[in-house]
């Protein structure tokens, strides 16, 4: 078996008294899509942050690639739910803050806005962008620095439906394509089961149920039906 990218052993999360993470135990494999559901206040977002190291657990362990997690976590990329562009910049150079600008990073930036069709927008500034424009940013960002691991939370949830099926195949088009290890925080049980090849349902702030997906892709909505019930009613399942 492929040595794991990513290991949490035994995570404990406090914050004050409240019990926010209890025994979370899972490895995650090179290349895996895995998603995290459950109700809001389980926890989910929380573990993310550990992830990325912007947060530190109260015990246990976090490694990716057999180094422990204890600071920033430099071969992570977060997209979250806001688009956090700084509306003083451009696009591309939205794409390039903090970097040097060089040759060859100009034509990494021309390529990712190609990807995510906003070759057009590279001069233009945020507020004049849709919103789903801005989460195609966003996630162009993200994927600047190559990371080994990307981490969304909530990315898609404040878009209207259409646009959100539009950037959960862009999301899916461009993981089959790098083949980058993928963690996925969403309250969209539909869009989990459409995307991962892993679920895990986040109940009690535990893991409650993990399962595999192994529905062909592109998946419809009649495929995926059965196992989304499924995991709903794992959801909604009392402690």
């Amino acid at each position: 078996m492929t040595e794991a990218l990513l290991e949490v052993n035994d995570i404990q999360k406090y914050y004050g008294d409240a019990h926010v993470l209890r025994n979370i135990n899972f490895d995650i494999q090179p290349g895996e899509f895995v998603a995290l559901v459950g109700q809001s206040g389980g926890g989910k977002s929380t573990l993310l942050r550990l992830i990325a190291g912007l947060e530190h657990a109260t015990s246990g362990s976090i490694k990716q690639d057999g180094t422990e997690i204890n600071r920033l976590n430099a071969h992570s990329r977060v997209m979250f739910q806001d688009d956090r562009l700084l509306p003083w910049l451009t696009v591309s150079e939205n794409l390039t803050f903090g970097a040097t600008h060089s040759k060859e990073q100009k034509e990494h930036v021309a390529k990712l806005l190609a990807r995510v069709e906003l070759t057009d927008f590279a001069d233009a500034y945020p507020n004049s962008l849709s919103g789903g424009q801005r989460q195609r940013v966003a996630l162009a960002r993200a994927l600047m620095a190559n990371p080994q691991l990307l981490l969304l939370d909530e990315p898609l949830g404040a878009l209207d439906a259409l646009t959100r099926r539009k950037m959960q195949d862009l999301i899916m088009d461009l993981w089959q394509e790098r083949k980058m290890t993928t963690i996925l925080v969403t309250h969209d049980v539909n869009e989990a089961v459409r995307l991962a090849n892993r679920i895990f349902v986040v109940r009690d702030h535990q893991i409650a149920w993990a399962g595999s997906n192994d529905l062909p892709y592109p998946r419809t909505d009649q495929a995926i039906a059965p196992l989304a019930n499924t995991i709903l009613n794992e959801i909604i399942t009392e402690g």
